[in-house]
């Protein structure tokens, strides 16, 4: 046989109900007739609390107690044939009058005792057991009800009652060889001492009654029926990403609830512990799904831990003082004076120099905890041996749990960089020598991006989510969003990345959604409904969200979004962005960037800073990490002069080749933007840098083009009439090119530490010969690659390329 208990949220209506019923049919035809233990009606306790308080201070608590009555007899009406539901009205009535009577005493008295608190808390699993029993025996024809202050005996430590377990067992194996065969309903949370008055087993009282009923009976399991489908990898209020574990052994259970897993409380296993019978934690209303099986026995679990819990709210206390240090006996006072007084120590961890002791407790015990310890240790605070207790509040604890702990090497890393490189900052740390847990202290504001962070560093098999907040629509970003889009499912499947694009901005409008932007229609939710853009409120929305794993992407050619890039950095968000201002404008600027990326563990990626889509900096960078020496960097950087150089040829005239190149698209609507080589030397500037040169733009020798006539045309007709007046100058130099068998190539080089930008003649030993299109191309000469030169080449410009290379560098993040 089984025992089975149903909580709050399976009694809690009229649908809830009928599932039990369900449930208790199949059961029934597969086991035979369990033994079922009930709650009270979901939030019925919380009210019968209310009551009892209100009565206490003299208010009225008439309109609570009609609720609590219409509740249950709605039930009635619904699940009950007309017939049965009389007696049914009857006895719960008697139950009502009898509550009622006792809330006018505490109101006569003005007095709420812990032992009168009991007894007015008892009416809930009475009134719910009743009326689910009387149900059930219109499906089964025979139901018998069962009051537990009759089976469970306790001391007289009201609200939290210690179980006479011999007794206890005994009643309840005597009551169950009575009842032989039949469906029997028990009340949850209550008890009775030797003289008979109520008691209750405190928190999870129900999971407890459950317990100690199936330790009794050696039932073959004690099934925890609630709202969730088990015991969950962590708390999924917080973790979407959570899910139900398929078994757990009795200590990890332990310990994921003592750290604030709620679904099965401590106390409940221990019963089941001593006799190894299994606990399986199912939902009542996914009855199909499996749950989750506590046991003795676990099989190998398929990760490194099996949970991680937290606990929302603690306190911690920090006592210090060279008078601590080699005095015998000092934790002995500290911790017997706060357990006397009944104060739960969450976590204690202390220094090896014992010169300091850190302790976690409920906030609500805080104060008197430490006016505890300032009575205790009086004559040693006014000697000055230790120094006056400190308090810290808005903190969590978050745990990892699992026996495989340690087994296994580099769990505490794990657990710390995901920590580290997200800005949580741990104000304390504890691990049994067991090492089946590690519990850190965290703030509370940073609870939930912790517990993220983590369940995605240790559940590596799922996704890992990467939270984008982008500025910048234009065509670039738009690319981006549809890129992202596209992919998102071949992401998902090949590489376990889900990327949410949580913000966006442009510089009108913009929009915000946690749960993920719907790229699909982005433009349009953005101008239909998005708010007034404002670049302070979108890095101070983006600050408060406290993402894990979040990315700031520029996609941007504006000076604004750089001046927050610091900020950015120092709220340990990554950045990855196409907007070369940054790198490009003072080294100091650039080297802090870095230091500050570097310093809070996050990344910052520019590859397309350079040449849009193609591998340039990441090839740099890997040289130079392997060990290998940069002696000559030459470069065609600028797609748009690519373009024309490769089409000055023949009978072409620049002037048509430069009108050519506006016209599809490559260059800016004033084409001198583009030929000044301003640009180029921008990638050339972050190149040099990137390689370990520190210069400045000054440092850079760029050769003009074009003549000075043309740079100083008023307007861009203006221009373009003088690179007609200027065509015999442009033809000299096609006509020298081609007659030496060469072609003409505006190349940057990067050698012994100095840049130059240059309008060069190439012939076709030289790499660059057989440019075409508005290809970009780059030559490494090292020490590795001295003789035959390693050489990028590829698009260099577009908006397809350039988004490619932001989308390939967000991936990378956290990689």
């Amino acid at each position: 046989m089984k025992v089975l208990k149903f909580g709050g949220t399976s009694v809690g209506s009229e649908k809830s109900i009928s599932a039990i019923i369900e449930i208790l049919k199949q059961e029934t035809v597969e086991n035979g007739s369990p033994v079922v233990v009930l709650s009270a009606m979901g939030g019925v306790t919380n009210l019968l609390s209310a009551m009892a308080t209100k009565a206490a201070s003299g208010e009225s608590f008439i309109e609570y107690l009609s609720e609590l009555q219409n509740r249950h007899f709605d039930v009635i009406k619904a699940l009950l044939d007309v017939p049965r539901q009389n007696p049914v009205f009857t006895r719960l009535k008697l139950y009502f009058n009898e509550l009622e009577d006792i809330l006018q005493g505490i109101a006569s008295l003005r007095e709420l005792t812990p032992r009168i608190n009991d007894l007015v808390l008892s009416y809930g699993e009475r009134c719910s057991t009743l009326l689910v029993s009387k149900i059930a025996e219109q499906h089964f024809g025979e139901a018998v009800f069962a009051d537990a202050t009759e089976l469970i005996r306790t001391d007289s430590n009201f609200g939290q009652a210690h179980v006479n377990t011999e007794l206890s067992e005994m009643l309840i194996r005597n009551f169950y060889q009575e009842h032989a065969g039949k469906l029997i309903f028990v009340t949850g949370f209550i008890s009775s001492n030797d003289e008979g008055r109520i008691t209750t087993l405190g928190r999870g009282g129900s999971d407890y009654t459950a317990a100690l009923i199936g330790s009794a009976l050696h039932s073959e399991a004690i099934e925890i029926w609630t709202d969730v489908n088990g015991m969950m990898t962590a708390d999924p209020r917080m973790v979407k990403k959570a899910f139900p574990l398929e078994e757990l052994s009795y200590t990890e259970a332990m310990e994921l609830s003592y750290f604030g897993a709620k679904v099965i409380y401590p106390p409940t296993m221990i019963p089941a512990f001593l006799k190894k019978i299994p606990i399986v934690i199912r939902n009542t209303f996914e009855p199909a799904f499996p749950g989750t099986v506590i046991r003795h026995d676990c099989r190998d679990a398929k990760h490194n831990i099996k949970g991680i819990s937290s606990i929302n709210e603690i306190s911690l206390l920090n006592l210090q003082g060279s008078g601590m240090v080699g005095k015998a006996g000092f934790s002995g006072r500290l911790f017997s004076l706060l357990a006397r007084e009944q104060i739960n120590v969450i976590l204690i961890t202390q220094s090896s120099s014992e010169h300091s002791i850190t302790f976690a407790v409920k906030p609500a015990d805080a104060l008197n905890a430490r006016k505890l310890i300032e009575r205790e240790f009086e004559l040693e605070l006014e000697a000055k041996k230790i120094d006056l207790p400190v308090i810290e509040d808005s903190l969590s604890i978050l745990a990892i749990v699992g026996e495989n702990m340690k087994e296994t090497p580099g769990i505490s890393g794990t657990l710390f960089q995901a920590l580290g490189r997200n800005g949580v900052n741990v104000r304390a740390i504890a691990q049994g020598s067991s090492e089946y847990n590690i519990s850190v202290i965290i703030s509370r504001h940073d609870l939930a991006k912790a517990l993220n962070a983590v369940h995605d560093a240790f559940y590596t098999d799922l996704k890992k989510t990467l939270n984008v907040f982008c500025l910048g629509t234009g065509n670039i970003g738009r690319t981006l969003f549809r890129q992202i889009g596209e992919h998102r499912d071949f992401l998902q499947k090949q590489n376990g990345i889900l990327i949410n694009v949580i913000g966006v901005s442009n510089s009108r409008k913009m929009a915000f959604n946690e749960e993920g932007l719907n790229l699909d229609n982005l433009q349009e939710a953005l101008f239909e409904s998005g708010e007034e853009a404002d670049l302070d409120l979108f890095i101070s929305r983006m600050k408060e969200m406290n993402l894990p794993n979040a990315v700031f992407v520029d996609n941007t050619a504006s000076p604004l979004p750089i001046s927050r890039y610091a900020e950015v950095f120092s709220s340990n968000i990554s950045v990855v962005t196409c907007n070369k201002i940054g790198n490009s404008s003072d080294y100091a600027q650039y080297r802090n960037f870095r230091d500050l990326a570097h310093k809070h563990g996050v990344d910052f990626y520019y590859e397309t800073n350079v040449g849009a889509g193609l591998p340039i900096i990441r090839t740099l960078k890997d040289l130079m990490m392997s060990g290998d020496r940069v002696i000559r960097i030459e470069a065609i950087l600028s797609g748009t002069i690519s373009f024309i150089f490769n089409s000055f040829k023949g009978d072409a005239s620049f002037h048509d080749v430069v009108k050519l190149a506006q016209e599809k698209g490559f260059t800016e609507p004033d084409p001198r933007d583009d030929l000044s080589g301003m640009d180029f030397m921008r990638k050339m500037l972050i190149l040099a840098r990137d390689a370990g040169h520190e210069l400045e733009q000054s440092d850079i020798r760029i050769q003009n083009i074009l003549p000075q006539s043309c740079l100083e045309a008023q307007s861009v007709d203006e221009f373009y009439a003088e690179l007609l007046a200027n065509n015999d100058y442009f033809e000299q130099i096609k006509k020298e090119a081609e007659a030496n068998g060469k072609v003409l190539r505006y190349i940057g080089k990067l050698e012994d530490g100095k840049v130059a930008i240059t309008l060069q003649m190439v012939d076709d030993s030289h790499p660059f010969y057989m440019l075409s299109g508005s290809d970009n191309i780059i030559s490494f000469t090292t020490d590795r690659y001295k003789d035959r030169p390693l050489v990028v080449k590829g698009p260099g410009a577009g908006a397809e390329v350039t988004a490619a290379g932001v989308f390939s560098d967000i991936v990378n993040v956290g990689a």
